[in-house]
């Protein structure tokens, strides 16, 4: 079914992510940046900052429009403990002009899957309360909003609140 606007949320296909995308990635990251409704980080990344998130341990994905990378979802470390190697923190991030698409849903679809082929059993991260938009998308998927961190960190000095939100694979619990 088509959206309002047109597109048609079948085009997108999902697939893993590869360290030739490090520049498609560090564009649409660098539009989270700038917008200021997703990420503390204040200085762009390069391609080559996020080859560095590429391990054999943490899945990232990307979602295409045709050809076009236009969104990304990609699991960190959580803790360097073994009790915590499971666990990721998870950010996704969607170009602009497609965000409300089903970009992100499908991103965030495969990088599930991702996770529980390769057993990790929680994901974790923390949304800026205001950005409805992630909160809603990821409400949807069954990730559970666990509180807020109050005056988590300072954007361009001014103190953000920001959600918790976790996802559990229960699969991967025994």
């Amino acid at each position: 079914m088509a959206h309002k606007d047109g597109s048609d949320p079948s085009e997108i296909s999902t697939r893993a992510a590869t360290i030739s995308d490090s520049d498609s990635i560090a564009a649409i990251y660098n539009q989270g940046i700038e917008d200021r409704i997703a990420t503390f980080e204040t200085v762009p990344r390069t391609a080559d900052a996020v080859r560095k998130w590429f391990d054999p341990v943490h899945p990232i994905v990307v979602a295409e429009h045709g050809q076009k990378i236009v969104a990304f979802a990609a699991t960190f470390p959580y803790s360097n403990r073994e009790c915590y190697s499971g666990i990721a923190e998870f950010s996704v991030y969607v170009e602009r002009h497609m965000r409300g698409k089903g970009a992100g849903r499908a991103a965030m679809n495969l990088l599930i899957d991702e996770c529980r082929k390769s057993g990790m059993w929680k994901l974790v991260s923390r949304v800026f309360v205001e950005n409805r938009s992630s909160r809603s998308l990821l409400q949807s998927l069954g990730f559970r909003e666990v509180g807020i961190y109050e005056k988590h960190a300072k954007l361009h000095g001014v103190w953000k609140d920001t959600v918790i939100v976790e996802y559990i694979i229960r699969e991967n619990i025994a």
